[in-house]
């Protein structure tokens, strides 16, 4: 079991709390505009599944199970490598507002491109691996906690990748770049930008922008995701070594 971490990118600053509309503000949980939550991960979550993973950034909570490999449905053409299926949920408790999980109905495909890139489907031909992801919380930064933590779930799974995928976002608000929002600053952004990210191979299996951005804008805020997505591999392969020293 891994202790909660944070990783704050080498651009921190700290600075006096004020409003969020003020052209100072400060975040409202005391942190830099580069300096992401805390993070807590546990794999082992659900014992009914092939492998699962528990995540928690900040007050944004996620649980995903993977199951399978198992034999592809009689119906499906047959395929020289594996299928990889993903759905995403939301608890009807994860929001502050009943059906306002329904906003995120596509996190499912985006999760599915940024896994795909990093999964050996070739290990497992003629079978599918089935990707189940709970978000028990919304707490903002919703997408990254759920490719992070499903990425840490295939690992406990047993399932061949190339390598980690950790994910991270950035929202523009007003001059501001700011890492690893919470729900109320992307109720206030002007854009924002996601970043999948395998470390170890420096490849990016998915990014997207929404809003109107700069190119200089793109660079920097990728710059800031792919900083943290490295450090967030970090502690992700710390809690997958602690998980293989527990269970021996």
């Amino acid at each position: 079991m891994a202790s909660p971490a944070s990783y704050a990118l080498r651009r921190h600053q700290q600075q006096r709390r004020r409003p969020l509309q003020d052209d100072n503000w400060v975040r409202s949980d005391g942190r830099g505009f580069h300096q992401c939550r805390p993070a807590f991960l546990r794999t082992g979550a659900a014992r009914a599944a092939s492998g699962s993973a528990y995540a928690e950034f900040g007050s944004t909570k996620v649980i995903v199970s993977v199951f399978g490999p198992r034999e592809s449905k009689k119906a499906m053409k047959y395929s020289g490598i594996g299928r990889l299926n993903c759905n995403v949920n939301f608890a009807t408790f994860s929001t502050a507002t009943r059906g306002q999980e329904s906003d995120h109905k596509d996190f499912s495909s985006m999760l599915h491109k940024a896994l795909e890139g990093a999964v050996l489907l070739e290990s497992f031909p003629k079978t599918t691996v089935d990707v189940f992801a709970l978000v028990l919380e919304s707490g903002g930064s919703d997408l990254p906690a759920v490719i992070s933590c499903a990425s840490l779930a295939l690992a406990d799974a047993g399932i061949m990748m190339y390598d980690l995928v950790a994910s991270a976002s950035v929202s523009c608000i007003g001059n501001s770049l700011i890492i690893d929002p919470a729900a109320e600053e992307e109720d206030c952004q002007d854009g924002s930008l996601t970043v999948a990210f395998m470390p170890s191979r420096r490849e990016i299996t998915q990014l997207t922008l929404t809003g109107e951005w700069s190119t200089g804008r793109i660079h920097e805020a990728t710059e800031l995701c792919l900083d943290a997505c490295s450090k967030l591999g970090e502690i992700m392969r710390t809690c997958l070594k602690q998980a293989v020293s527990s269970s021996t």
